[in-house]
């Protein structure tokens, strides 16, 4: 079992950033993949970015350009960098891992875009 807790939503105006952290309570060297999804009020919810343990990252199309994810292998932390923010991008932002064959998720963190 792992546990993800999430940091760093909140309110922030059209073109701003936010960074996301997600520390996770197992080394992430062990973590194969970890990530981010986002779900909006009544929509699906859809993956915005991954890192695996090798570096390996993927992006939603729509954030390509504007966030970056990272990793903090000394402080088992994955990051997102979101610039350049759209009020599309307003969501609760969830962080997940894949680990022991399992997917396993963060509580949640609001992300809010809006003058």
């Amino acid at each position: 079992q792992v546990q993800l807790v999430e940091s760093g939503g909140g309110l922030v105006q059209p073109g701003g950033s936010l960074r996301l952290s997600c520390a996770a309570s197992v080394s992430i060297f062990t973590i194969y993949r970890m990530g981010w999804y986002r779900q909006a009020p009544g929509e699906q919810r859809e993956l915005v970015a991954t890192i695996t343990t090798g570096g390996i990252t993927n992006y939603l199309d729509s954030v390509k350009g504007r966030f970056t994810i990272s990793r903090d292998n000394a402080k088992n932390t994955v990051y997102v960098q979101m610039n350049s923010l759209k009020p599309e991008d307003t969501a609760v932002y969830y962080c997940y891992a894949e680990y022991n064959g399992r997917i396993h998720w963060g509580q949640g963190t609001q992300v809010t875009v809006s003058s």
